[in-house]
């Protein structure tokens, strides 16, 4: 997911997307220790995709909160 999409996404989107990809994350992984993956990039991929989400849910929290001092 580009950057952009998720700009896009409300705040209530992206933590149930974060939710999703973690999900998906933690049986990719189980699958991979069991048997290995055709491409075993596809971790490190969805690792900085959650990564990316939590960044931008972390920026908006600080942006509210930012508005709610003032």
């Amino acid at each position: 997911m580009k950057k952009e999409a998720i700009n896009e996404l409300s705040t209530a989107d992206l933590m149930e997307r974060i939710e999703e990809q973690r999900l998906e994350y933690v049986k990719m992984k189980l699958n991979h220790a069991v048997s290995p993956l055709d491409n075993p990039h596809k971790l490190g991929a969805c690792r900085k995709e959650i990564a990316r989400m939590m960044t931008e849910l972390r920026k908006r929290q600080i942006i509210e909160g930012k508005q709610d001092n003032k």
